[in-house]
């Protein structure tokens, strides 16, 4: 991506919303974090996020000043001097409580990500011999941060797993119901038009079971065993 961004002075914008913490090792063996890949990376501290503060937040990092300085503008009203807006911005400065909070998390995010992937491991084991399961796939260049733990489901009613989850007390998620070309606004941009077999396969497969830093393997053994007890019904 960075190769054909530079062909055609492009710049990249990297999405790190969900993979803060991720070491991605590139073909020659260099390491990077995901986020610092691009010219500009973003993040939330949405609580439920690997670093969540307390409340809504975010970031955008980059290693260019010039750009950081036009960033820092566009979250201030696009100001540089107070009152004075040089160009057209929003409110988006993060509160001084939730940057304290995030202050002192970040210092533990390593051990939060170590917790997640342990969690994941068991979840690996327990489904792992279930031929209608397809556990998160882990690439070997790069370090699985396990914000979700999506499962891809073959020849199942996912919809009646995520029932039956609800009624034996176990939180699951559909991300996403929708995927984005047939989302309503789109459709001007000829959205429903798009053929992508794939992702609408996908959409109706996944489901993604609980996955945190407090997470136990009692915990997750109630919770593989009402999944492999819905699909050995």
């Amino acid at each position: 991506v960075m190769k054909i961004a530079q062909q055609h002075n492009l710049f990249v914008i990297e999405d790190n919303a969900q993979a803060i913490g991720n070491d991605y090792t590139f073909s020659d063996g260099t390491v990077k974090k995901t986020g610092t890949i691009g010219h500009v990376g973003t993040t939330s501290f949405y609580p439920s996020k690997n670093l969540g503060a307390y409340g809504d937040g975010g970031a955008m990092t980059t290693n260019d000043a010039a750009l950081a300085e036009k960033l820092r503008m566009i979250a201030a009203h696009g100001q540089k001097q107070r009152y004075y807006h040089e160009i057209i911005g929003c409110n988006s400065r993060l509160d001084a409580v939730q940057a304290a909070i995030l202050d002192i998390k970040l210092k533990h995010l390593n051990g939060y990500i170590d917790a997640r992937r342990k969690a994941a491991d068991f979840y690996d084991r327990g489904f792992a011999v279930h031929p209608a399961i397809r556990v998160p796939y882990r690439a070997a260049n790069n370090r699985h941060v396990f914000h979700q733990y999506t499962l891809t489901l073959n020849g199942v009613d996912r919809d009646a797993l995520h029932q039956y989850l609800a009624e034996q007390k176990i939180p699951s998620m559909i991300y996403y119901p929708v995927p984005c070309h047939r989302q309503k606004m789109f459709e001007s941009f000829g959205g429903a038009d798009y053929v992508l077999p794939v992702t609408d396969k996908l959409t109706d497969q996944v489901i993604s079971l609980p996955i945190h830093t407090e997470l136990d393997e009692e915990q997750q053994q109630y919770i593989i065993d009402a999944v492999l007890a819905f699909l050995n019904r």
